[in-house]
Parts: structure tokens; C-alpha cells; sequence
């Protein structure tokens, strides 16, 4: 009895063995192959990328045209938006009581020169009578005062004429500088006033445009190592052309100069204002617009990777590299720059690793695939930096 016990139990685990080995051969048979994806080596390149700084757009020149006189709006010559050369009238103030200021200020000065010639015949008259002791030389001396108070007054007269004729050139409003008109709040008829709030219009010279933004503490730190010079006016002409992406996105087809730096940063921001200089020939931007200015970095050689051979998991930037065995491992990578197709690596990758190009989605630490090399250089001529 006890020899059959023992042969039934010995039956049953040999059956469970066999059991086991057939199930591991069936999962083992039914495994998925390992995937098939490309793979490309890393390489350096040179390369050129970009930072961008948001701007705010405005003309050479941006004058507020006012009135220097007070008056009835007699004439506009120009439109809103039209352009105009410097010197050109653009409006024109009620000017008759101006000129009848300079009337009476003219009849003022002609009778304080005839006062001078008649204290000047005085004088003359005198002169002789008091050298024959006929009468006191005090009357001479006060001939003489008479005639000196007469010289000041037609000076006197004389500068009221001249700010009378300066009055009735103010009733003529011209442009100061060359530009484009903008918007015109008054009309004919309207009563003008020095002092009014709002300017009769705006002049606006956009034969050049300046490009204003800001630099952070750190980036003005580094684009003062990055470019050579003994001072901030030759690092900024040594800079490279540096480029405008406007409101559509499209790059301005002029480039434009770093010019000048603001002289100390903003408490509150922590930045500093510097501006580029950009050539407005065509008259295709104007105060007011809007964009980015593209400041360039020129690289000798960097490590190119194309964007979708990575991926993000809690702000940090991941490639698969190939290791042995063809298993991959997620890498950290530190990105330098980038383009609209590439990433620069400065930190994680050396030249020569291996990565896998696309299909991440299927990936994770540790699996294995199945590589199909495929050249780097095919794919920067594919799509060029």
C-alpha cells in the first residue's frame, strides 16, 4: 500500500513539471519579437540658434505735433496716414489777430525811432550852447538821458515786432521731420489752445525702426562673455546682424544692429532695456507693432539630435540610448538651443552614443529591439539645420 502511495505521488509531480515546461515553451513561443526601429549615431555640427525677446516697435522719430499759439483751426492741409517731408505745412491758425499784433507792434517801433531822432536832434541842439556857456549843461545831460531812454524803447518795440512775427509764423504749423501722419482729433473750426491735452497729431519718422526689449541680469552676464571687445560699445559691434520675427510669424527680410544698452537695470525687474536698429525702407513697419528680435549664437561644432528622437517626463528631456545586448536605457539630456526640427546637447550624450530615432512610445528601460542603423548625415540633408 505504502509502495503505491509513494508511485501515485511521484506520478503527480513529474506531471506537474511536465505541466510547467509545456507552459513556459507556450509562453516562450508565443512572445512578441523584439521591435524593429531605427537608429542613428550622434554627431556634432555646426550650427546656429536663436534666443528670442518679445519687442515693442518704434519709428526714428516720434513727434507730437502742438500749437504755439491759441486760435481757431483755420486749414489742414495733410490726411491721416499720409507722409510728409520735413518742412511741409500741415496746419494752419486763424492768424488775423496775430497781425494785427505785428501792425501795432510795427507802429509801436516806427514812432519809438522817430523818438530817437528827435531826442537825437535835442541833443544836438544842446551841445553847442552848453560849450558857449549859454545855458546849463545839466539840460545836455538830460537831453542825452532822453535820447538813451529812446534807443531802449525802439529796442524795446523792436523785440515786441520780432515776437509778433514769431506769433504769426506759429499760426503756420509745418512738420519738423519727415514721416507719416497719424490721427487727427480736431477739425476746421475748432478752437486750439497751447495748452491743450491732446497734440493736434503725431509725426512719426520710420525711415528706421528701433526694437526695444529687456535683457535678464544672467543674459546680459553672458552676452557680455560671449562676444569679444575691452568695452560694451565694441561687444556690441562685434555682435552678429541680429533678425525680427513679426506678428505672423514671418522673419522681417531686413536685419538689424544692436545699438545701445540702457545705462542701469530696473529695480522692480531686473532687467536692462537695449534696442536694435532695423532699416524700414519699404515702410512695412510702424510704431506701435509688435514681434521678437532674434538674437543669433553661433556654434562651431554642438551635438545635434532631431526633436522626436526625445521625450519629456516632469520637465526633464529623455533619449533612449542603445546599449548592449540592444537594450535600451532613458538618458537625461541638457538642451543648449534648439531649432523648428533639432535639439543642441550640451549635457548627457557624447558623440558616437547611439539613439533610437522614433517609435518611443512602445519603449521602456531595459527592453530589447531589433536596431536598423540609419545615417546621421542623411538626416541633417534631409532637413537642414
Amino acid at each position: 500500500m505504502k509502495i503505491f502511495v509513494k508511485t501515485r505521488i511521484i506520478v503527480l509531480i513529474s506531471g506537474i513539471i511536465l505541466l510547467q515546461n509545456c507552459t513556459q515553451a507556450a509562453e516562450s513561443s508565443n512572445a512578441a519579437p523584439a521591435p524593429e526601429l531605427p537608429v542613428y549615431s550622434v554627431i556634432t555640427s555646426p550650427a546656429t540658434i536663436y534666443q528670442e525677446f518679445p519687442t515693442a516697435l518704434e519709428g526714428k522719430n516720434n513727434v507730437e505735433i502742438r500749437s504755439q499759439v491759441d486760435g481757431y483751426l483755420d486749414r489742414i492741409y495733410v490726411e491721416e496716414g499720409a507722409y510728409v517731408r520735413a518742412g511741409q505745412p500741415l496746419f494752419k491758425i486763424d492768424s488775423r489777430s496775430y497781425g494785427e499784433q505785428m501792425n501795432m507792434a510795427s507802429a509801436n517801433l516806427q514812432a519809438a525811432n522817430a523818438n530817437i531822432q528827435k531826442a537825437k536832434v535835442e541833443v544836438d541842439r544842446l551841445e553847442p550852447l552848453v560849450a558857449a556857456k549859454v545855458v546849463s549843461d545839466v539840460q545836455l545831460r538830460t537831453a542825452k538821458a532822453n535820447y538813451t531812454a529812446a534807443v531802449a524803447a525802439a529796442s524795446q518795440a523792436k523785440a515786441s515786432v520780432g515776437s509778433a512775427r514769431i506769433n504769426v509764423g506759429f499760426t503756420t504749423i509745418t512738420a519738423p521731420v519727415s514721416g507719416y501722419i497719424g490721427r487727427i482729433p480736431y477739425k476746421k473750426g475748432s478752437l486750439i489752445s497751447r495748452t491743450d491735452p491732446s497734440p493736434l497729431t503725431l509725426l512719426s519718422d520710420i525711415s528706421e525702426i528701433y526694437a526695444y526689449f529687456s535683457l535678464s541680469e544672467l543674459d546680459f552676464i553672458a552676452f557680455q562673455k560671449k562676444y569679444p571687445g575691452a568695452s560694451l560699445h565694441e561687444k556690441l559691434k562685434n555682435m552678429p546682424m541680429v533678425e525680427l520675427v513679426i506678428a505672423d510669424n514671418s522673419i522681417y527680410a531686413e536685419k538689424g544692429k544692436m545699438s545701445i544698452v540702457d545705462g542701469q537695470f530696473d529695480k522692480t525687474t531686473g532687467a536692462i532695456s537695449v534696442r536694435a536698429i532695423f532699416p524700414n525702407t519699404g515702410g512695412i513697419l510702424r510704431t506701435g507693432n509688435t514681434g521678437r528680435v532674434r538674437m543669433p549664437q553661433l556654434f562651431d561644432k554642438t551635438l545635434v539630435i532631431p526633436q522626436e528622437s526625445t521625450y519629456e517626463i516632469q520637465d526633464k528631456t529623455y533619449v533612449y540610448v542603445l546599449g548592449k545586448d540592444n537594450k535600451v536605457t532613458g538618458k537625461p539630456v541638457k538642451i543648449s538651443g534648439k531649432t523648428d526640427n533639432y535639439y543642441f546637447i550640451s549635457e548627457g550624450l557624447a558623440a558616437g552614443d547611439k539613439i533610437v530615432y522614433t517609435g518611443l512610445g512602445t519603449l521602456k528601460d531595459g527592453i530589447s529591439i531589433k536596431p536598423k542603423a540609419i545615417s546621421s548625415d542623411s538626416l541633417l540633408r534631409a532637413r537642414p539645420l
